[in-house]
């Protein structure tokens, strides 16, 4: 093994800590060659897909990417938005919010966003901050629930990275946080909103990203969590069984995948007679394709044309104010124990000159 060659350590300088906030990815563009790149990659990690490598070689480079890329492009450029990716963009806004929120509670901490796939990648901004002489690392997943294909495989690029390196940085990897307080009452506070705005629809849809049945005969906890996120936000809205149903979407392949699926689910509601809907996603916590259009426009149009009469999307968490307050809640709980906290004397000097900068930007803003 070859170690990454080392700038010489530094004695006597003062070590940082950093939280990353990590995401799956998204494309560079909503073109078929981006899309293709982000697919490879992302397809032939073998947390994602549990074939064997040889026979999955084939499958991937010639059926699946010389057909899918254009077609997910199409889908890709439906909800680019002028700032980029969706996914990319809400993730960035909550690494910059969370490192905000923590400031504010007197933490001195670095908070960066990388993604699994694609760019900005986990082993490039790991060793970004490794550079900046960063020696705490807090690892933050932006997946609530655990499965070995998300959490689990965001845990195999940290330790792969660290395998060649030679001064490893203290880490802290976060595990889940599908019943965290912050969490659900976030996803609440969100449900609320929109029946505050929107009026509330019959039922109440949650839909999870699926994975494989067989994930979950082999041990993997995700279906469990994410039943555990539904019975507690049902909960914290006073709604009983009946009236809410959690189901799975994003299904690929023939094999079989957690039930109920999503797109069937609604078009039966709409059959039996169900005259509207909310869904929500509550895995995922930023918006991307999976909400924006396999939801929002395909599900939509699945309830509807089902002869269902209203469906509403409910958002995902991006940069609502309460997550942003989950969030620092649950880094603040893994990062105890780190000195991050600064002194009373810091936290004056940082309100001072913020204040200072308000009275200015006013004074500016006034002339």
């Amino acid at each position: 093994m070859t170690f990454q060659k080392e700038p010489p350590h530094s004695h006597g300088s003062v070590p940082k800590t950093a939280v990353v906030l990590v995401n799956l990815g998204t494309p560079d563009a909503p073109t078929t060659p981006a899309v293709r790149r982000y697919l490879k990659e992302f397809l032939s990690d073998p947390r994602v897909v549990e074939i064997p490598r040889a026979v999955w070689w084939l499958i991937l480079n010639l059926i699946i990417l010389p057909f899918r890329s254009s077609k997910s492009a199409a889908k890709y450029a439906q909800i680019w938005t002028k700032e980029g990716s969706p996914l990319k963009v809400h993730t960035q806004k909550q690494a910059m919010l969370l490192r905000g929120a923590l400031g504010q509670r007197g933490h001195k901490a670095q908070v960066v966003m990388a993604m699994r796939y694609g760019s900005p990648s986990l082993p490039e901004v790991l060793s970004k901050l490794k550079a900046e002489q960063c020696e705490r690392i807090l690892i933050l997943p932006a997946y609530p629930q655990y499965s070995g294909t998300t959490t689990g495989s965001i845990n195999d690029a940290v330790f792969a990275h660290y395998a060649t390196v030679r001064n490893v940085p203290e880490l802290r990897l976060v595990r889940n946080y599908h019943d965290h307080p912050g969490y659900i009452h976030a996803l609440r506070d969100s449900v609320l909103a929109h029946w505050e705005r929107n009026g509330r629809g019959d039922k109440l849809v949650m839909s999870f990203h699926g994975v494989p049945k067989r994930t979950l005969l082999l041990g993997d906890p995700y279906h469990c969590e994410c039943y555990k996120t539904a019975r507690l936000l049902a909960t914290e809205l006073g709604l009983r069984e009946g009236q809410y149903l959690v189901t799975f979407q994003s299904r690929f392949g023939k094999a079989e995948w957690l039930q109920p699926y999503t797109a069937p689910t609604l078009q039966k509601l709409a059959q039996e007679g169900l005259q509207s809907v909310d869904l929500i996603c509550p895995g995922f916590t930023s918006d991307c394709l999976e909400t924006l259009e396999e939801i929002s426009i395909e599900a939509r149009h699945d309830f509807l044309a089902a002869g269902g009469k209203q469906f509403n999307y409910i958002a995902c968490l991006n940069e609502n104010m309460a997550w942003v307050s989950g969030m620092a809640d649950i880094a603040e709980q893994h990062l105890a124990g780190w000195p991050t906290l600064l002194t009373s004397a810091q936290q004056d000097a940082i309100k001072a000159d913020r204040e200072a900068g308000r009275v200015q930007a006013q004074k500016l803003g006034a002339a």
